[in-house]
């Protein structure tokens, strides 16, 4: 029987994945579809009009002049209440997102000098909304507040607009910020769902590739001659489509939606490359581990599901309990994005994303693995003899 050449191998690798609409759709339809869909719940880029909630108790032309400066603010619009227990409620039935409430003479409490209180109560549990609607509020308000100690100063004699705004604030703060300086969280958000989700289907891809093969083949055929060359077929027909896609995913962010990117291009690639191997690598060795599916994909999901948790990027890595980050050590996804944050922000060089590229690398070291495990499947000659003469 004549041995299959390595073309003729990749050829016949690709006649099964073909064949199984599964994985086919996870190399070249699902992910895509996946990105489309979350570019399209993010798309706005920046949050506008969060409703707030305002129970005006004073009713006086201070007190709405403030919420008019509330509702100068592009990221809140104002709602008003005649009570608190309405705005309590629509607070927490998460109409609103936050609660305002100017207490009563508070135009005359301000007139005599004093410092009323306004209260704002706001929702913390979603988290970037919470804090866009913080920021907005205290925002306005002080800029309300210089706007009011302004004219107070102008009342006591300073008859010169900018020494009484100059008297106001002593002291102005001129806050650059360095990176996403639009504050778009779909330029945070989106560039790190995508890998995660990519790395889903990476991991699902290799283990799938390995069930099929085991279904329609066997183990102790498909790697009964040239396991080593069978499975590096397996590996490269899975790779150019994966690799190709994370290439199209990091080309649209920048290129069609114009976000920045300040380091080199061929560094993200070849991660992007290594994290591929890294991914069919882990689910190659899930199946070999079972030989069975279902136990597989329930390992898979467990594996890269909390991937986005771990990246670091909703939460900084370095405050992360030791068990936590011993988790995000072992996803290729987060090794990745530091290394895409460091290309698409800082500009790093080659050898300070050598850390990265080679914590990816490693994960290749499981393909060694792999191929132990799909040899023990395969009988030895000396066990075929053994057969064959009973």
């Amino acid at each position: 029987m004549n041995t299959p050449t390595f073309a003729r191998m990749v050829i016949n690798e690709w006649k099964l994945v073909s064949s199984d609409r599964w994985l086919s759709a996870l190399l070249c339809v699902l992910p895509i579809v996946l990105f489309l869909l979350v570019w399209a719940i993010f798309s706005s880029g920046t949050a506008r009009d969060l409703p707030i909630g305002v129970v005006d108790m004073d009713n006086s032309a201070m007190s709405r002049a403030l919420v008019r400066y509330y509702d100068a603010s592009p990221t809140i619009s104002t709602t008003q209440f005649d009570d608190t227990q309405h705005a309590s409620a629509s607070l927490n039935s998460a109409k609103t997102f936050a609660t305002i409430v100017i207490p009563e003479r508070f135009e005359a409490a301000v007139m005599r000098g004093e410092s009323p209180d306004v209260t704002a109560f706001y929702n913390s549990q979603y988290i970037l909304i919470g804090k866009l609607v913080s920021s907005a509020i205290t925002q306005s308000q002080s800029t309300f507040s210089a706007m009011v100690e302004t004219k107070v100063n102008m009342l006591h004699g300073t008859t010169i607009t900018a020494q009484a705004a100059g008297q106001s604030v002593p002291v102005r703060f001129q806050l650059v910020p360095l990176f996403n300086s639009g504050t778009n969280y779909a330029q945070f958000l989106v560039s790190a769902i995508i890998p995660a989700l990519w790395q889903i289907a990476i991991v699902a891809s290799g283990m799938l590739s390995m069930a099929l093969t085991d279904k329609r083949i066997g183990f102790e055929h498909a790697f009964a001659n040239q396991a080593l060359s069978a499975l590096t077929a397996k590996f490269c027909c899975l790779l150019l489509p994966l690799w190709l896609m994370g290439i199209a995913f990091a080309l649209s962010m920048h290129l069609s939606l114009g976000w920045p990117m300040n380091g080199s291009w061929s560094i993200v690639f070849a991660a992007q490359g290594l994290m591929v191997s890294a991914g069919l690598a882990i689910g190659a060795l899930l199946y070999s581990a079972t030989r069975n599916v279902v136990r597989a994909m329930s390992l898979v999901a467990g594996f890269t599901a909390p991937a986005f948790a771990f990246m670091g990027v909703s939460f900084p890595a370095t405050d992360m309990p030791f068990l936590a980050q011993c988790w995000r050590a072992i996803l290729p996804a987060s090794h990745y994005i530091s290394l895409q944050i460091g290309q698409f922000n800082y500009g790093a060089t080659l050898k300070q994303a050598a850390p990265e590229l080679g914590a990816l690398a490693a994960f290749s070291a499981l393909w060694v693995i792999v191929l132990l495990k799909v040899k023990r499947t395969v009988p030895s000659k000396h066990d075929c003899g053994e057969v064959a003469a009973k």
